[in-house]
């Protein structure tokens, strides 16, 4: 009976344990939404370019459409994603998409909107969050949190795991790396720079690597930064941005 007793101590204790834990990840996750203003994205129109190509997010009571511009000589595609669903546009006339390229393309545009409005999006419902042990990155003292998805809801990469790294002191996301399963697979790690703010949200862009050494563990992708073992493959530069938060 003794030991039975123990045993439901035990695993009380170690449920108290988490429950404490994923509090303390949710209360970062929430402080950083607010002190980058993030909270303000779910009423407001932003726009901006990225790699010649204008993109607009509208969000307000719920609703979303996220657009993407792509222009060449006189033909204009757009592309729209929202609470609909997807719809491409040449010159204003609706084409006919097949599933599997609507998917593909709705995909490509939710990325850039997605990674556009960090934080913005990590209090999703089919997110789940999980508490990592603090880091300390070029001599400043980071959070770590673990961020993966449900199947139901978390779209067709719910299978990818994200990790964010947020400064102590400014509750900023200044690095993050994801694990992604299209294309044969892959980790990327992202440098956030060039900050500022724009009608009261942030905005970055990131230096983007991945790694030299294939065993290289996700979440180990700071040490191996701070060691000069990842690559620059790319920069992702958001252009020309405006802003503008809608009345409650």
């Amino acid at each position: 009976m003794r030991n039975f007793s123990f045993l439901i101590l035990f695993v009380c204790l170690a449920s108290c344990k988490q429950t404490t834990t994923k509090s303390i990840a949710q209360n970062i996750i929430d402080t950083s939404i607010k002190d980058s203003g993030a909270d303000k994205v779910a009423n407001a129109k932003i726009e901006f370019e990225f790699r010649k190509r204008t993109y607009i997010a509208t969000r307000k009571g719920g609703k979303f459409t996220l657009e993407r511009y792509m222009m060449n000589d006189n033909t204009t595609i757009r592309d729209v994603l929202s609470n609909d669903g997807f719809e491409r546009y040449k010159n204003k006339i609706k084409l006919q998409v097949a599933d599997s390229m609507k998917t593909r393309y709705a995909n490509s545009v939710n990325s850039v909107h997605y990674f556009s409005v960090l934080p913005y999006g990590l209090n999703d419902k089919a997110v789940h969050k999980k508490l990592l042990p603090d880091v300390t990155i070029k001599g400043k003292k980071y959070d770590k949190v673990q961020i993966t998805f449900s199947e139901e809801g978390g779209g067709e990469d719910f299978e990818d795991v994200y990790v964010y790294w947020i400064h102590k002191e400014t509750h900023n996301i200044d690095y993050l790396a994801y694990s992604f399963h299209v294309n044969g697979g892959g980790m990327r790690f992202r440098e956030a720079v060039n900050e500022r703010f724009v009608n009261g949200i942030r905005f970055v862009d990131y230096n983007n690597y991945k790694p030299t050494n294939a065993s290289t563990k996700l979440l180990d992708l700071e040490k191996a930064f701070e060691k000069d073992q990842l690559v620059k493959v790319s920069e992702i530069n958001l252009e020309n941005i405006k802003v503008d938060v809608f009345a409650n």
